[in-house]
Protein backbone atom coordinates (compact mmCIF):
# COMPACT_ATOMS: atom_id res chain seq x y z
CA UNK A 1 0.00 0.00 0.00
CA UNK A 2 2.97 2.44 0.59
CA UNK A 3 3.97 2.77 -2.41
CA UNK A 4 5.58 5.90 -3.89
CA UNK A 5 2.77 6.57 -6.01
CA UNK A 6 0.40 5.41 -3.31
CA UNK A 7 2.29 8.14 -0.85
CA UNK A 8 2.00 10.65 -3.50
CA UNK A 9 -1.80 10.03 -4.43
CA UNK A 10 -2.02 10.49 -0.65
CA UNK A 11 -0.66 13.69 -0.30
CA UNK A 12 -2.76 15.15 -3.00
CA UNK A 13 -5.96 13.68 -1.08
CA UNK A 14 -4.27 15.74 1.97
CA UNK A 15 -3.84 18.57 -0.26
CA UNK A 16 -7.62 19.55 -0.47
CA UNK A 17 -8.04 20.97 3.14
CA UNK A 18 -5.04 22.82 2.43
CA UNK A 19 -6.12 24.54 -0.89
CA UNK A 20 -10.07 24.93 0.43
CA UNK A 21 -8.72 26.53 3.91
CA UNK A 22 -6.28 28.78 1.44
CA UNK A 23 -9.23 30.19 -0.60
CA UNK A 24 -11.08 31.29 2.67
CA UNK A 25 -8.00 33.17 4.19
CA UNK A 26 -8.67 36.74 4.24
CA UNK A 27 -5.57 37.74 2.30
CA UNK A 28 -4.81 39.29 -0.75
CA UNK A 29 -3.28 36.53 -2.75
CA UNK A 30 -5.33 33.59 -1.48
CA UNK A 31 -7.24 33.01 -4.39
CA UNK A 32 -4.04 32.54 -6.39
CA UNK A 33 -2.29 30.31 -3.73
CA UNK A 34 -5.33 28.23 -3.61
CA UNK A 35 -5.08 27.88 -7.13
CA UNK A 36 -1.60 27.42 -7.15
CA UNK A 37 -1.90 24.46 -5.13
CA UNK A 38 -5.07 22.91 -7.03
CA UNK A 39 -2.52 23.42 -9.54
CA UNK A 40 0.29 21.50 -8.06
CA UNK A 41 -2.09 18.90 -6.92
CA UNK A 42 -2.88 18.32 -10.24
CA UNK A 43 0.38 17.89 -11.62
CA UNK A 44 0.89 15.07 -8.69
CA UNK A 45 -1.83 13.07 -10.58
CA UNK A 46 0.31 13.22 -14.28
CA UNK A 47 2.95 12.72 -11.65
CA UNK A 48 1.56 9.22 -9.40
CA UNK A 49 0.85 7.31 -12.66
CA UNK A 50 4.20 8.21 -14.25
CA UNK A 51 5.96 6.76 -10.93
CA UNK A 52 3.35 3.87 -11.06
CA UNK A 53 4.32 2.65 -14.35
CA UNK A 54 8.38 3.84 -13.97
CA UNK A 55 8.82 1.91 -10.46
CA UNK A 56 6.80 -1.02 -11.89
CA UNK A 57 4.63 0.02 -8.63
CA UNK A 58 0.91 -0.41 -10.13
CA UNK A 59 -1.63 -1.84 -7.72
CA UNK A 60 -5.23 -2.29 -7.45
CA UNK A 61 -5.31 -0.40 -4.52
CA UNK A 62 -3.57 2.86 -6.49
CA UNK A 63 -6.22 2.34 -9.31
CA UNK A 64 -9.16 2.34 -6.86
CA UNK A 65 -7.37 5.58 -4.92
CA UNK A 66 -6.05 7.40 -7.92
CA UNK A 67 -9.37 8.09 -9.24
CA UNK A 68 -10.86 8.55 -5.76
CA UNK A 69 -8.23 11.40 -5.36
CA UNK A 70 -9.01 13.24 -8.41
CA UNK A 71 -12.55 13.37 -7.74
CA UNK A 72 -12.50 14.88 -4.25
CA UNK A 73 -10.13 17.50 -5.48
CA UNK A 74 -12.18 18.52 -8.10
CA UNK A 75 -15.55 18.30 -6.10
CA UNK A 76 -13.75 20.57 -3.90
CA UNK A 77 -12.63 23.58 -6.91
CA UNK A 78 -16.29 23.03 -8.23
CA UNK A 79 -17.56 23.86 -4.98
CA UNK A 80 -15.67 26.67 -4.35
CA UNK A 81 -15.90 27.92 -8.00
CA UNK A 82 -19.28 27.85 -7.36
CA UNK A 83 -19.10 29.77 -4.36
CA UNK A 84 -16.88 32.30 -5.47
CA UNK A 85 -18.67 33.25 -8.76
CA UNK A 86 -22.08 32.83 -7.72
CA UNK A 87 -23.67 32.10 -11.44
CA UNK A 88 -25.37 29.66 -13.17
CA UNK A 89 -22.70 30.15 -16.02
CA UNK A 90 -20.77 28.75 -13.38
CA UNK A 91 -22.69 26.24 -11.51
CA UNK A 92 -24.37 24.63 -14.60
CA UNK A 93 -21.57 22.88 -16.09
CA UNK A 94 -20.33 22.24 -12.60
CA UNK A 95 -23.45 20.04 -11.63
CA UNK A 96 -22.94 18.54 -15.48
CA UNK A 97 -19.60 17.63 -14.43
CA UNK A 98 -20.01 15.90 -11.33
CA UNK A 99 -22.95 14.34 -12.23
CA UNK A 100 -20.70 12.43 -14.78
CA UNK A 101 -18.18 12.11 -12.21
CA UNK A 102 -20.39 10.25 -9.80
CA UNK A 103 -22.57 7.97 -12.82
CA UNK A 104 -18.77 6.89 -14.43
CA UNK A 105 -17.18 6.67 -11.08
CA UNK A 106 -20.80 3.97 -10.27
CA UNK A 107 -20.79 2.53 -14.24
CA UNK A 108 -17.11 1.50 -13.22
CA UNK A 109 -17.70 -0.25 -10.28
CA UNK A 110 -20.46 -1.91 -11.82
CA UNK A 111 -18.68 -3.05 -14.97
CA UNK A 112 -15.54 -4.15 -12.73
CA UNK A 113 -18.27 -6.78 -10.67
CA UNK A 114 -18.87 -7.85 -13.83
CA UNK A 115 -15.37 -8.63 -14.89
CA UNK A 116 -15.77 -6.21 -17.39
CA UNK A 117 -13.55 -3.23 -15.90
CA UNK A 118 -11.81 -3.40 -19.35
CA UNK A 119 -14.96 -2.03 -21.31
CA UNK A 120 -14.70 1.18 -19.21
CA UNK A 121 -11.46 2.10 -18.84
CA UNK A 122 -9.89 5.67 -19.28
CA UNK A 123 -10.29 6.53 -23.17
CA UNK A 124 -8.85 10.13 -24.80
CA UNK A 125 -12.22 12.03 -24.75
CA UNK A 126 -11.78 11.60 -20.38
CA UNK A 127 -8.39 12.32 -20.52
CA UNK A 128 -9.32 15.82 -22.45
CA UNK A 129 -12.33 16.41 -20.20
CA UNK A 130 -9.68 16.39 -17.16
CA UNK A 131 -7.21 18.26 -18.23
CA UNK A 132 -9.93 20.99 -19.68
CA UNK A 133 -11.41 20.57 -16.21
CA UNK A 134 -8.66 21.29 -14.58
CA UNK A 135 -7.22 24.22 -16.38
CA UNK A 136 -10.67 25.59 -15.90
CA UNK A 137 -10.55 25.87 -12.50
CA UNK A 138 -7.00 26.98 -11.94
CA UNK A 139 -8.00 29.69 -14.16
CA UNK A 140 -11.22 30.17 -11.97
CA UNK A 141 -9.82 29.87 -8.69
CA UNK A 142 -7.23 32.23 -9.32
CA UNK A 143 -9.77 35.01 -9.97
CA UNK A 144 -7.14 36.79 -12.29
CA UNK A 145 -8.23 39.11 -15.52
CA UNK A 146 -4.81 40.99 -15.34
CA UNK A 147 -1.41 40.22 -13.90
CA UNK A 148 0.91 43.49 -13.29
CA UNK A 149 -1.16 45.41 -15.20
CA UNK A 150 -1.43 43.01 -18.28
CA UNK A 151 -4.74 41.26 -19.27
CA UNK A 152 -4.41 37.68 -19.04
CA UNK A 153 -8.07 36.86 -19.14
CA UNK A 154 -7.46 33.70 -16.82
CA UNK A 155 -11.17 34.00 -16.02
CA UNK A 156 -12.65 34.38 -18.85
CA UNK A 157 -10.66 31.45 -20.26
CA UNK A 158 -11.51 29.24 -17.21
CA UNK A 159 -15.35 29.63 -17.79
CA UNK A 160 -14.86 29.09 -21.44
CA UNK A 161 -13.30 25.91 -20.42
CA UNK A 162 -15.52 24.80 -17.78
CA UNK A 163 -18.58 24.32 -20.86
CA UNK A 164 -16.32 22.62 -22.92
CA UNK A 165 -14.83 20.35 -19.52
CA UNK A 166 -18.79 19.97 -19.13
CA UNK A 167 -19.54 18.95 -23.29
CA UNK A 168 -16.46 16.92 -23.36
CA UNK A 169 -18.04 14.79 -19.52
CA UNK A 170 -21.38 14.07 -21.66
CA UNK A 171 -19.77 12.85 -24.44
CA UNK A 172 -17.63 10.92 -22.45
CA UNK A 173 -20.05 9.45 -20.70
CA UNK A 174 -21.85 8.91 -23.46
CA UNK A 175 -18.55 7.01 -24.40
CA UNK A 176 -18.46 4.70 -21.93
CA UNK A 177 -22.27 3.87 -21.72
CA UNK A 178 -22.25 2.67 -25.28
CA UNK A 179 -19.05 0.72 -24.04
CA UNK A 180 -20.99 -0.96 -21.00
CA UNK A 181 -24.47 -0.88 -23.15
CA UNK A 182 -24.08 -4.98 -23.86
CA UNK A 183 -23.40 -5.74 -20.30
CA UNK A 184 -25.98 -3.54 -19.49
CA UNK A 185 -28.61 -4.31 -21.31
CA UNK A 186 -28.12 -8.06 -19.56
CA UNK A 187 -29.72 -6.76 -16.32
CA UNK A 188 -33.05 -7.55 -15.66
Amino acid sequence: MWTVPNVVTFFRVALIPVFVSVYFLEWEWANELSAFIFWFAAITDWFDGYLARKLKQTSAFGAFLDPVADKLIVAAALLMVTHMYSSAMIAIPAIIILMREIYVSALRELMSQQGRSGDVKVNFIGKAKTMTQMLALIGLLSGLDSFMGFPIYWVFLGKVLLWIAAILSVWSMLIYSAAAWKTLKTFK
